[in-house]
């Protein structure tokens, strides 16, 4: 038989989750936050960081694609905003697109964000706040940073659902909660 699932229990909002544990290297394990799919966390934590972020000053949010493009879109919805999303993947209808290369903890492995030429007039000249669910050990942001710089744009504020790992590499992250890294 298998190993038993654990959990790591969150609040977020009021709201509580018990996320799965999932090994990312022998004896690191992280809790997934997964909010696709989940409305209530969604709408929540939207409702939240419209109350956080420096609305009146920016200009545009930016987020990257996949798990983080509901939140972007609640809080675009809440905001007035609107956003752009970072592609993982270059589509051929995607002109003149920038792209950055990061590595996301939860793959392992090398990805690329595109940031369609369509989209770089939302941000040329332009405040921008990047927003992500779960930002852990930074790399998506730099990458997040790097196209709103070479696409013209003046990044003003990063937010999350949830900084990972040491919480003092984050204090200028708003966030609504921290993620522990667990070691065996």
């Amino acid at each position: 038989m298998g190993q038993e699932q654990k959990y790591y229990t969150v609040e977020i909002c009021g709201i509580k989750r018990d996320l799965p544990l999932f090994q990312v290297a022998p004896g690191v394990k992280i809790a997934i936050f997964n909010m696709l799919g989940d409305t209530e966390v969604v709408q929540a934590a939207a409702k939240e960081l419209a109350k956080r972020i420096p609305v009146d000053e920016g200009d545009v949010l930016v987020t990257p694609e996949v798990k983080s493009i509901p939140l972007a879109h609640a809080l675009s919805v809440e905001t007035g905003l609107p956003y752009v999303v970072l592609r993982k993947i270059r589509k051929p209808y995607m002109l003149n697109a920038l792209k950055a290369e990061v590595i996301s903890i939860t793959t392992g492995a090398p990805q690329t964000l595109w940031l369609d030429g369509k989209d770089r007039g939302l941000i040329d000249g332009k405040n921008a706040i990047l927003v992500d669910d779960v930002i852990s050990t930074g790399s998506t942001l730099q990458g997040m940073r790097k196209l709103v710089a070479e696409a013209g744009g003046k990044v003003i504020a990063e937010a999350a659902v949830f900084t990972e790992g040491d919480p003092a590499k984050w204090a200028n992250i708003i966030s609504l909660g921290h993620l522990p890294v667990f070691t065996d």
